[in-house]
């Protein structure tokens, strides 16, 4: 499979589509034990008869091989073997649950029914029509139950229409992707939406301060971009986000769209790359960036706050035979913000202009695309506020820390069992604070410490 994890959520509000979605998911389950194994492969698996081991470095997860990347630059198209004619559709389900142990219990419980501390959960529940749609048209779309907020909700989105011919000799692959977050479409795990680590918990602590394009438009606002692929080496997107309207929020299932920030007119967004392949080694570089007008609280009295990302991003991939995979991944991402004079007079914010810098990096070593250590490192700095971060003692965003992690993927070989329409991952993973929101002691004015915010996580997912 293709990146299945999931992301950020809303409200549907209907419990009767929950139940029939909820009852339709088991059934499907059920029934996949069921079929004998010819009929039993799912989504891209069957559509392109090779194993989800060809597509990702760990057999399942988001992160991606140059084959993965290829066949998502195509489009979600290609199809190879005999498996390619299918009746079934490209439809896949996947169910995700966890345990979260902090170092000291939080405050307040982190959502309704939950503890301060020490929560197991049913995270999410998604089905996916992730595959070709007719011709040279894609997609990957997922409808994802959110099982800690127990809503329902229309998830990651990305409908490509993709072809290639030759130019100048060489490779040229071209497309349109319509999808709902800025980095969706992104080929490289370097990037937020599909970024390390692949999975968090949702019962936890975390930094308050992050960039416009890590997640600030998610799933809220729509986008188009045009995109080239040249001789497999240079890689150029560019493209623009529009919010939805309120309606249409409330309709896929985002909550709080009435109060939520909206992009005045449209935000530019852009993607640049290099890549190449020596033998087992891969590497590429880029950068990427948005610019948005945003609307705080859909409030024109209070002006346009201006945001301006601007990322840099490095990838290395050791695959050799697949047997002994390394790899590393690097991203750094600055933003200018300019806040308009009612957020000032407001006491939003004390500072005209201010900036924010992100930085996330990670290594991994994978064995046998089953097991996995990995470690990575993240930190937030920016500039000074007192109202902005009012929260914090500090009066800053600044916050550091390092994740560690280790995952067993069990299935998703072309020998594995049930293959290749049953994959399993396990994920364990500890991340450590440094510093948070502004500060190592006391940052809150409550005595508490960054490192009380260190986070146990336990998750499996669990796809077919």
């Amino acid at each position: 499979m293709v990146e299945i994890t999931g992301l950020p959520e809303g409200s549907f509000g209907f419990d009767k589509m929950k139940s029939l979605f909820l009852t339709g998911l088991f059934w499907t389950a059920l029934s996949l034990f069921m079929m004998d194994e010819a009929a039993a492969v799912p989504s891209f698996a069957r559509q392109t008869g090779i194993s989800c081991s060809g597509c990702h470095t760990q057999s399942f997860g988001p992160n991606l091989t140059p084959l993965g990347r290829s066949f998502k630059l195509g489009g979600y198209t290609m199809s190879t073997g005999s498996d390619s004619n299918a009746k079934l559709p490209p439809i896949s389900a996947m169910i995700v649950g966890s345990f979260t142990h902090l170092d000291n219990k939080l405050p307040e419980a982190p959502a309704p029914g939950y503890n301060t501390n020490n929560n197991g959960s049913f995270d999410e529940a998604s089905l996916f029509y992730a595959g070709k749609v007719y011709s040279k048209l894609g997609a990957f779309v997922q409808l994802t139950y959110n099982g800690i907020e127990d809503i329902l909700e229309l998830d990651n989105t990305d409908i490509r229409l993709a072809d290639r011919t030759q130019l100048g000799n060489h490779d040229f692959v071209y497309g349109v992707s319509f999808n709902n977050s800025p980095t969706v479409q992104d080929l490289w795990n370097t990037t937020p939406v599909w970024g390390y680590p692949y999975a968090s918990s949702e019962l936890t602590n975390t930094p308050g301060a992050s960039t416009l394009i890590e997640g600030g438009l998610a799933q809220n606002a729509g986008g188009a971009t045009a995109y080239m692929m040249w001789n497999d080496l240079l890689y150029l997107e560019a493209g623009a986000y529009a919010s939805f309207s309120t309606q249409f929020q409330r309709n896929v299932g985002i909550s709080e769209s009435a109060t939520a920030d909206k992009i005045d007119g449209g935000a530019p967004y852009w993607r640049i790359a290099l890549q190449h392949q020596l033998g087992g080694h891969y590497f590429s570089v880029g950068t990427f960036g948005l610019r948005a007008n945003i609307v705080p609280g859909r409030d024109h009295s209070l002006g346009l706050n201006e945001y301006s990302d601007l990322g840099v991003d490095a990838n290395y991939q050791f695959l050799g035979s697949a047997k002994h995979i390394f790899e590393y991944k690097a991203s750094y991402i600055r933003e200018d913000q300019k806040f308009g004079s009612g957020f000032l007079l407001g006491g939003n914010a004390a500072n005209t202009n201010n900036r924010l810098f992100s930085l996330h990096s990670n290594a991994s070593y994978t064995y046998d695309q089953t097991y996995s250590v990995n470690l990575g490192y993240f930190r937030t700095t920016g500039s000074y506020d007192p109202l902005l971060y009012a929260d914090n003692i500090a009066r800053k965003p600044n916050s550091e820390g390092f994740i560690a992690e280790l995952d067993y993927v069990p299935f998703g070989k072309s020998d594995s069992p049930l293959a290749p329409w049953l994959n399993l991952r396990f994920a364990l993973q500890y991340t450590a604070y440094t510093k948070f929101d502004g500060s190592q002691s006391n940052y809150d004015g409550s005595t508490r410490n960054a490192s009380s915010n260190n986070t146990l996580f336990l998750n499996g997912w669990l796809i077919f």
